[in-house]
This record gives structure tokens, sequence and C-alpha cells, in this order.
């Protein structure tokens, strides 16, 4: 049997590169021939005239975010040349790990027997339906396939409200699913509005692999400190009083700061996505606004503090507190343990849960794909 992946494909961001492997070998596991379908999505910006992108750009990023701008020209510093080393280190362990196929789709000019290529076709986990992302774009419901060869795995909207113009063709694309989930709560009641259909949530594919799996996995790098480390991950702006704590915990514990995706962390910033396991797996704490973040401390049994992100674009903590509350985590969240407690975590109840949501799971993926279960 053979299944393509159709997922967001992004050579810079870890949870993307991570939840890709995951997904493919979760379908290997299950006797499947597995490719991701490398696609390119419709940006709307670049059908715009040059100075109406670098206008939006510049109302995007706002006054705080041009003035950085500004500095890093300034200072000279080689941003550009950082993060094409990184998307050079990505693309080096996608492919090693990421069975990617060797042609490149647009989804505006699929190739018309693309549905034939495949016994069955998942999207997600990635936030493959935010309107944001994506532009509410056909092809990340499947719709060039017949419609039982459609399933999803726990894909996100990463929004709390679909745009208006986007409602109708999502109600459709989401009804003709063959196999419907969700990787939020948020999600579910998005689905259940859009169509009346209740929709399961599932845990993100990372989850679906064991710690002795991603551990075998791990990449020691060259530049993980020697001695104990402090490690930090944000995709938003760090407030003060993030980094308040991160210089208090640090200090009263003797820890050096490692910030990964930092521009001014630059030696830690092309790391690749199995170095990147490695170093939450070895840190002493990890402080992060990411999901993916919240997934690898839970998996590695790592003491974590979750901050809600700071941001721009819109975003939704669902994702997270979903994670958090499905796990009995809740309290990780930044302000609800005092300082002293931030290194005292029980995770004995977790092996029970991760074991049921991993059942729930495959159960769910065996369905989708007419796999029986053997055991």
């Amino acid at each position: 049997m053979k299944v393509g992946i159709v997922t967001i494909v992004d050579y810079k961001n870890y949870g993307n590169r991570l939840q890709n492997y995951a997904l493919q070998e979760t379908l290997k596991s299950l006797g499947t021939e597995v490719e991701t379908i490398v696609n390119v999505p419709y940006n709307s910006q670049k059908n715009l005239p040059l100075l109406s992108r670098y206008w939006n750009r510049i109302m995007e990023l706002g006054i705080s975010g041009n003035v950085d701008r500004i500095k890093e020209k300034l200072k000279g510093e080689p941003k550009e040349k950082l993060l094409e080393k990184k998307k050079h280190a990505f693309r080096e362990f996608t492919n090693q790990w990421i069975n990617e196929t060797d042609y490149n789709i647009n989804p505006l000019k699929l190739p018309e027997n693309l549905g034939e290529r495949y016994d069955y076709f998942v999207t997600g986990s990635d936030q493959v339906w935010n309107p944001n992302y994506r532009n509410g774009s056909a092809f990340d419901f499947l719709t060039f396939a017949p419609k039982n060869k459609r399933i999803a795995y726990a894909p996100s909207f990463g929004v709390s409200n679909i745009p208006d113009e986007h409602k109708e063709n999502y109600a459709k694309w989401l009804s003709e699913m063959g196999a419907l989930s969700v990787r939020e709560h948020a999600g579910a009641t998005l689905i259940k509005k859009l169509t009346g259909k209740k929709s399961p949530v599932h845990v993100d594919p990372t989850v679906l692999l064991t710690k002795e799996t991603w551990e075998k996995f791990a990449r020691p790098s060259s530049v993980r400190p020697k001695e104990k480390y402090l490690l930090t991950y944000y995709l938003g702006k760090i407030s003060s009083d993030k980094q308040q704590l991160i210089n208090d915990l640090a200090n009263e514990n003797n820890l050096e700061i490692v910030n990964l995706s930092n521009y001014d962390d630059s030696k830690y910033y092309d790391l690749r996505p199995d170095e990147f396991v490695d170093m939450i797996q070895n840190a002493e704490i990890f402080l992060t606004d990411s999901f993916h973040g919240a997934v690898f401390s839970i998996l590695m049994e790592t003491p974590f503090v979750i901050f809600n992100r700071i941001s721009k674009v819109p975003s939704m903590n669902s994702r997270i507190d979903t994670l958090l509350d499905k796990f009995q985590l809740s309290n990780r969240k930044y302000g609800s343990l005092a300082k002293e407690e931030l290194f005292d975590i029980d995770f004995s109840h977790v092996p029970a849960i991760l074991e049921k949501e991993r059942n729930k799971s495959l159960t769910y993926l065996r369905q989708a794909l007419s796999i029986k279960n053997t055991k």
C-alpha cells in the first residue's frame, strides 16, 4: 500500500520536520510505503506589486519589528547567511530521514493523475488548515483525490475562527474527508460549527514515537555545552519578564544559557532537527512558547515552562492548552508555579496516557487505511 503525506514542507522549522518524520515512521510501522509530496503553497503576496509587498511587510512587523531590522543592518549581522546555513542543515536532515518525492507540486497546477499515484493520502499534522499560512488551499484538503482516499491525521487550523471568505469551502472540503480528525479541541469545535460533524482529537505524530525511539534518533551536536545548561526556544518575542526569569534561573542554578533559533546566539542557530531533540533531552530546564517544544519536553521528561507566544500573526494557544491538559501538566504554564518549583516535575503518570493516546491514534489510522489489526 502506497501512502502520500501532504503537509507543509518547511526547511527551517523544527516542529514541521519532526512531525513529518514521525508521521512517516508511524505509517511505515503499519506496513505501508510512504512518500511526502513536496509542495509550494499558494502565496497571495507573490501576486502583488513589489512596493505593495514591501509595504505589507513593514505594516506586519510594526514599529518595533522594523527598528530591530534596522539595528541588524547597522550591526552587520549576517542574518541571511545564518538562515541559509540553517536551511542547508535542514535539507541535509530531510535527505537522511524523510522520503520525499523527486518532484515538486504547485497546488495551483496539479498533475491530472496525482490522485491515482497513491492508495491513500494523509494530510497533517502541521497547520495545513491555517488560512493565514496556506490561503485556504483545496490541496491541503486532498480534493484532487477520491473521497475514500482522503485521510486527515491531527491537522491544525492554527486560528480560532475561519475568515468568512473561506467558510463555504472549508465546510464542503471537511465534509468530504474519508477520515477526519484534528489536533486540538478548538479545531474540533470549528469542524462542528462548519459541518455539524464530531471530529476526534488526536495527538501530534511526534507523540506516537516512543522515548526510546527518539533517544536513538537524537544526534549530539558538537556545540552542545559540556556543563549544565538552561535551554530556550522562542518563536515569538521575548518579553522582559521572560528574560528576567531566564537570567534568574541561570544565575541561581549556575547554568549556561543556550538560545535556539536566535540570531544573537548564532552557533546554535543552524542545529538540525535531530540535534534539537538532543538539546532538549540533555537540558536541565527548557523555556519555550513552542508547541513541539512542549511535546519533546514531555517525551524526553525534561522540566519545562510554557509561555504564551507574543506575535502579530494570529495564533491559537489552544493546541498547547490541549496538550498540557491531556497530559495533566497544565501547571507548567508560566505563572502557575513558584520559581523554586520549576525544576521539580512528576512525569510518572505520563506513560499510561501516552499508551492510551497511541493506541487510539493507531486504531484510527488502521481503520482509515483499511488495515486489519493483526495483534
